[in-house]
């Protein structure tokens, strides 16, 4: 099975742009879209190695740049980076498929947002996951998010991420840090190596 976000690009072929567009309105109308960013900043100190995985457009590495971090970017969608090379200059923003991620950079955290695992092709869940705990510097941590009912259960996801080796460090249901549990509909999963 293909990454589903090549599928709904080639089925809606201007569906990148809309995704651009919308992020885009959303910040002029004075959205809150840092809340990730927030979180992950809480996390380091100034000058972080942060790589955001799945970057999309850029709205959460731009944000952990302006904030004085080191980003590097990485995404399937060379339109989203044109997006975020646009909009966040800065940042090292790269295409790339994250199953594939092979970057000579260690980094303090790795943040996922955005529902980027959901979008993952099933049989390649594992592997990303295993590439990221690679790119973790000693004492890294993976942040990863998304919502349920988007066809990854999160006891599938953990399972995956303990083959991958990683182990929860904390489990939260939102950016905001309320707590995980059984009826949660979105998890947020702070992740070390195993």
């Amino acid at each position: 099975m293909e990454n589903l976000w090549l599928q709904k690009i080639s089925e809606n072929p201007g569906h990148s742009r809309w995704y651009i567009e919308r992020f885009r309105t959303m910040a002029k109308e004075g959205v809150d879209l840092a809340g990730e960013a927030r979180l992950i900043d809480a996390m380091v100190p100034r000058g972080s190695r942060i790589l955001d995985a799945g970057c999309g457009a850029g709205r959460v590495g731009g944000a952990l740049a302006v904030r004085g971090h080191d980003v590097t970017g990485v995404d399937l969608d060379p339109e989203l980076i044109a997006a975020a090379e646009e909009d966040h200059p800065g940042p090292a923003w790269r295409t790339g498929d994250l199953a594939e991620l092979d970057l000579p950079d260690r980094f303090d955290v790795i943040v996922c947002a955005g529902n980027v695992m959901t979008f993952a092709a099933p049989g390649t869940r594992t592997e990303i996951l295993r590439r990221m705990r690679g790119h973790l510097a000693d004492g890294g941590r993976a942040v990863i998010g998304f919502g349920a009912g988007r066809g990854y259960p999160f006891d599938e996801f953990l399972a995956d991420a303990a083959a991958a080796g990683l182990a929860p460090d904390v489990l939260l249901s939102t950016w905001d840090l309320r707590p995980f549990s059984s009826s949660s509909d979105f998890i947020v999963a702070l992740l070390r190596p195993a």
